[in-house]
C-alpha cells in the first residue's frame, strides 16, 4: 500500500465519523494509566482542538459523569462513568476466567508476572494480571497500553498479522524519526520468528525493562476479531541456567493451549 491509498483510506475513514463524537473520544484518549490528571492546556496540545471547543466537549463528558473536574486538583480526571462502561467489555471475555487460575499456578511457580493481553488493530492492552508469591515486579494496570515494538507481546502480535498489516505498521504508525527503529524492529522480529519456530514463544530480550525478562506466547486464533496473548515475566535474578527456555515457556506455551482447548469445549 502507497502512501496516497492509505491517506485516501485515512480521509474516507475520516469522513465516515460523526465529528462531535470523535473529538470527544480524543478527549477521553488523553488519559492514560499513567496520565490521568490533565490540564486544558494539556488537553489542548494532545487532542489538538480549539479551547472553545474543548470547553464545550468537557461540559458534556462532565455532565456524562465519563470525565470530572477535580477542584483539589484543578484538573479533570477520568469519571466513574467510564469505570462502568469497562464492566461490559471485562465481562464478555470468557477467557479471562478461564485463564486465571492456570496463570495465578504459573505466576506463583516462577515467583514473576504473568499477564493475559488483548490486541486489535495497533493497540494493545492488558486484560488480566496476576502476581507469583514473593513476587517483586512492578504490576500494571488493566486497560494500560503496550509498545508493539519493544516488548515481546507486541512482536508476537506483530507476527500474527498479515504481511500488509505488519508492513503498514512499520512505515506508518512506528514512530521513527531518524530511521533507526525499523532496522532494529526487522532483526528483532527476525529473531522472535526463530523463536516461534522453535519453542513457541517470543522472547524480550530486556528491551523495554533490562531487569526483567519476558516470554509470550500467542493464540493460534482469533476470539471476537481480537488477538489474545500471554505474557510470562520473571526478573532476571530469579532465573536460573537456561530455566526461562527450558521451564518456564513450556509451562507457558502448555498454559496457553489448555485454555484454547477449553473454549473450544465451552464454545
Amino acid at each position: 500500500m502507497n502512501r496516497e491509498t492509505n491517506f485516501r483510506q485515512e480521509s474516507e475513514s475520516e469522513a465516515r465519523l460523526v465529528s462531535a463524537l470523535a473529538r470527544g473520544v480524543s478527549i477521553l484518549r488523553a488519559f492514560t494509566s499513567s496520565r490521568h490528571e490533565l490540564g486544558i492546556k494539556e488537553l489542548m496540545q494532545i487532542t489538538g482542538l480549539p479551547k472553545p471547543t474543548l470547553l464545550r466537549l468537557l461540559d458534556t463528558l462532565c455532565e456524562l459523569e465519563l470525565l470530572r473536574y477535580s477542584e483539589r486538583l484543578s484538573r479533570y480526571v477520568p469519571g466513574l462513568g467510564l469505570l462502568h462502561l469497562a464492566a461490559p467489555v471485562l465481562a464478555r471475555m470468557t477467557i479471562r476466567q478461564i485463564a486465571r487460575p492456570l496463570m495465578q499456578e504459573l505466576a506463583d511457580h516462577i515467583r514473576g508476572q504473568v499477564a493475559l493481553i488483548a490486541a486489535h488493530r495497533y493497540d494493545m492492552s492488558y486484560v488480566e494480571i496476576v502476581q507469583g508469591a514473593e513476587s517483586m515486579l512492578f504490576r500494571p494496570e488493566v486497560g494500560g497500553h503496550i509498545s508493539l515494538s519493544r516488548t515481546a507481546s507486541g512482536r508476537a502480535y506483530l507476527l500474527q498479522m498479515s504481511e500488509r498489516e505488519r508492513n503498514d505498521y512499520i512505515e506508518h504508525v512506528l514512530r521513527d524519526p531518524d530511521g533507526s527503529r525499523k532496522p532494529w524492529l526487522l532483526e528483532r522480529l527476525e529473531q522472535a520468528r526463530q523463536d516461534m519456530a522453535e519453542h513457541g514463544l517470543c522472547r524480550s530480550h530486556g528491551d523495554l525493562h533490562r531487569e526483567i525478562e519476558t516470554v509470550s506466547v500467542p493464540f493460534r486464533s482469533r476470539l471476537d476479531g481480537e488477538t489474545w496473548i500471554l505474557a510470562t515475566s520473571v526478573a532476571r535474578f530469579n532465573l536460573h541456567g537456561n530455566q526461562l527456555l527450558e521451564d518456564i515457556g513450556p509451562r507457558a506455551v502448555m498454559l496457553v493451549r489448555s485454555v484454547e482447548a477449553a473454549l473450544g469445549n465451552a464454545g
